[in-house]
């Protein structure tokens, strides 16, 4: 069986966290990454607090999670294969357009007062499909800007860089929904798109025409999944991140409700414990980015797998504000170092020709499956009220228990 050999850690310790910025592609994307997720994770803040305060339901909370990420369940395992057929800068900068588009038209309904919830839920489906294309071809992109060599230092950057926007653009968004309302952040989400697409037409890449495909894009789509069965490590890796998605992060789709029922507070403070974990999660990755290259990624990975439901438990379990601000960072910690030590170990063990396909194939298990689970936390949220979370963290230990008990060489990965 042959199989491609895990990257080893790069040669000497100088610049180690901040190592991939000298590739000037890779300055350009964070650059453009940092205005336009916060704009995103604004979005995101208004989003949930107008379908609450439209609906007053956290099953319809559960819907419109749903509804954004049920695309991605039916289109990313076909993404991959364009993703390993097309120009990935080209496909990135068409999904780039697409999502600002989107944005602008909720801001417009928003603004005009004609929103209404099932016009949320059409945007939110139009968007999955548009992710399903997006998430993917950025983490295959990521080595065409950086290398083989300095792939786990950008990964882990490139994870930083997505929560920085989560502790600016919650913390904004909060803010603005609480005097101008949700339009002007759906608004302000769409302009910040500009930001990305500009920085990928800045860059100069060097990268060889794709030779021309001869298998059909079943042929290719088979191929993939046929590579990632054949790989135990792999296989173990997806599974764990379909039930870290479906279950472990579902408790943020009933977050607006826990933020009014159980601690008392509006739309700010939603925006703060949705920022605090973005700054935890920032935390995470910067530490993933200066000591994951030293051999112990596996045993991190167990250590997060472990602790996190049990933060979570306490987090559900808990109505005092301060506590439960300490408590989200810790969970944006925890959540961090699991979505990029997977992404990473992921990464460094598939072979470039495959990269865009198993890359999918991780899009599907982190957002294909999670609609399942926000629809089940905001169905059982009706009935078993918002501790439904502790619910959410049982399910995650158990199943990180099995799987690193049914592979136990995860624990071992460098």
């Amino acid at each position: 069986e042959q199989r491609a050999a895990p990257l080893g850690a790069p040669a000497g310790r100088e610049l180690k966290t901040f190592r991939a910025l000298r590739h000037r592609n890779f300055q350009l994307y964070v650059g453009g990454q940092l205005v336009s997720l916060a704009g995103t994770w604004m979005q995101s803040i208004a989003q949930g607090w107008l379908v609450y305060q439209l609906s007053g339901s956290e099953v319809m909370l559960g819907v419109v999670g749903f509804a954004g990420a049920i695309p991605a369940f039916l289109i990313s395992p076909w993404a991959g294969v364009v993703i390993d057929r097309t120009d990935k800068r080209k496909l990135l900068v068409a999904t780039q357009v697409a999502s600002m588009l989107l944005a602008f038209v909720l801001a417009a309904l928003t603004f005009s007062g004609l929103v209404q919830v099932w016009h949320v839920i059409v945007l939110a489906v139009c968007l999955g499909a548009v992710n399903s294309f997006d998430s993917p071809t950025r983490q295959a992109f990521v080595v065409d800007m950086v290398g083989r060599d300095d792939l786990p230092n950008a990964i882990a950057l490139n994870s930083m860089t997505f929560n920085a926007g989560r502790i600016v653009g919650p913390a904004l968004g909060g803010l603005l929904l609480a005097t101008v309302g949700s339009a002007w952040c759906f608004a302000i989400n769409g302009l910040s798109f500009l930001a990305v697409i500009v920085s990928l037409l800045a860059m100069r890449l060097n990268i060889t025409a794709k030779p021309r495909e001869e298998a059909s894009p079943w042929q290719q789509l088979k191929s993939g999944l046929v590579y990632t069965a054949r790989h135990p490590e792999l296989r173990a890796l997806l599974l764990m991140a379909l039930f870290f998605s479906t279950f472990g992060i579902a408790y943020m789709t009933v977050l607006p409700a826990f933020a009014d029922r159980v601690l008392h507070g509006g739309a700010t403070t939603y925006g703060l414990l949705t920022s605090m974990a973005g700054l935890g999660a920032v935390t995470g990755a910067f530490i993933v980015a200066t000591y994951g290259d030293r051999g112990y990624r596996g045993r991190i990975l167990f250590t997060a797998a472990m602790l996190f439901p049990i933060v979570l438990g306490l987090f559900a379990l808990n109505s005092n504000l301060p506590l439960g601000l300490f408590l989200a960072y810790l969970l944006g910690v925890g959540f961090m170092f699991q979505f990029t030590l997977l992404n990473t170990l992921l990464q460094t063990r598939v072979e470039d020709s495959m990269r865009g396909r198993v890359m999918s194939l991780y899009t599907l298990t982190i957002f294909g499956f999670s609609p399942f689970g926000n629809l089940l936390v905001g169905t059982l949220s009706e009935s078993l009220g918002l501790s439904v979370a502790l619910l959410l963290a049982i399910i995650t230990l158990t199943s990180a228990v099995v799987i690193f008990w049914k592979t136990p060489q995860l624990r071992r990965l460098p």
